[in-house]
């Protein structure tokens, strides 16, 4: 296998190569300062080709529904180089939330040879949508299986989470609140409302917030501005992957609205509730390890005090089965493209 990748998400990226001793062959590093989406899905389309001229594999692997997965499904497609789409099917049924991902996936969904969808909900999403069923596996999600890597990892070296046990340190005693937010959708309004809600959640003595903060300028000012100086409230530099791990370990619950923790918190038996408004993963909300609250501050505060109340309220959420997988989706993945 080569590795080539855009370099869309830099930092968090190359925290997680590091770790995982992932060397890539290809760096494209696309991103520049105030780029529109059509500049990078021109970018991304135009150097992932020249990437697929020179290597000719035999498949194409993208990964989830960013623009650059969008663009090298669509690049291997005008060379007809087969795709295997890994997290296929996901869809929240709303072109605009989450933007541009659900149209992204979609667009994946037209051409993908092998779709390999995390749950049956996601399968039977690509199946309404006249993919051949014989081209649909539910493989599970390879981000349950990275989850319990590095907790293994972790407790084989504790270092790896040193940063989120120092953070946590001056809260002993306290229940620790996850946070999380970056979605497009929730900029403006929405990161205004949700920084009010963890002000009103913080001024509980017995909870802290710890919340790593994204590094997208329309995120940082904001909680910022907000936030800074709550004696309840930490905020972070972003975490990389063991240490967001511990968060996640370490935490009561996960106030969110990202979709990767919808999926790997319930592998972990902690509560989601989800600050949008739809979600992409009904699994989690059926299965009953994640909740939809929104963005207004009184329902999260709401929601957020009753899994902290109600003992039954919050068993029920934390014992649920996870819908998302076992921890073996990647070498399913590996047999099922090694059979084609």
């Amino acid at each position: 296998g080569r590795v080539c990748i855009s370099a869309q998400h830099r930092e968090m990226l190359d925290q997680v190569l590091d770790i995982a001793g992932i060397v890539p062959d290809h760096d494209l590093d696309l991103m520049t300062p105030g780029q529109t989406l059509d500049a990078l899905t021109a970018r991304a389309l135009v150097e992932i080709g020249k990437v697929l001229d020179l290597e000719q594999p035999d498949w194409v692997v993208v990964q989830g529904d960013t623009t650059t997965v969008m663009a090298g499904a669509i690049a291997a497609y005008y060379r007809k180089i087969p795709v295997c789409h890994v997290e296929a099917g996901l869809r929240s049924g709303d072109i605009h939330h989450p933007w541009p991902e659900e149209v992204n996936r979609k667009v994946i969904g037209t051409m993908a040879a092998l779709h390999c969808a995390p749950t049956q909900t996601a399968a039977e999403a690509l199946k309404r949508e006249n993919v051949d069923p014989a081209t649909v596996h539910v493989t599970g999600n390879t981000v349950i299986d990275a989850l319990h890597w590095v907790l293994d990892a972790i407790a084989d070296r504790p270092a790896l989470a040193a940063d989120l046990s120092a953070a946590a340190a001056p809260f002993a005693g306290k229940r620790i609140i996850g946070v999380t937010s970056h979605r497009r959708e929730n900029f403006g309004d929405g990161m205004r409302a949700i920084a009010e809600a963890i002000r009103r959640i913080a001024a509980r003595e017995d909870t802290a917030v710890l919340f790593p903060v994204h590094l997208n300028p329309n995120v940082r000012e904001i909680m910022q501005a907000e936030l800074a100086g709550l004696e309840n409230v930490a905020l972070l530099e972003p975490l990389d992957y063991p240490n967001f791990a511990a968060l996640m370990q370490a935490s009561t619950l996960m106030l969110t609205d990202s979709g990767g923790v919808q999926e790997e918190a319930p592998a972990l038996g902690k509560p989601v509730l989800v600050m949008r408004e739809t979600t992409e993963r009904p699994e989690g909300v059926e299965a009953g390890t994640a909740r939809l609250v929104g963005t207004d501050p009184e329902a999260i505060e709401r929601e957020v005090n009753r899994m902290l109340d109600d003992e039954a309220a919050y068993a029920a959420m934390a014992q649920a089965h996870n819908p998302f997988g076992d921890g073996k989706s990647s070498q399913r993945i590996a047999e099922l493209m090694a059979g084609n």
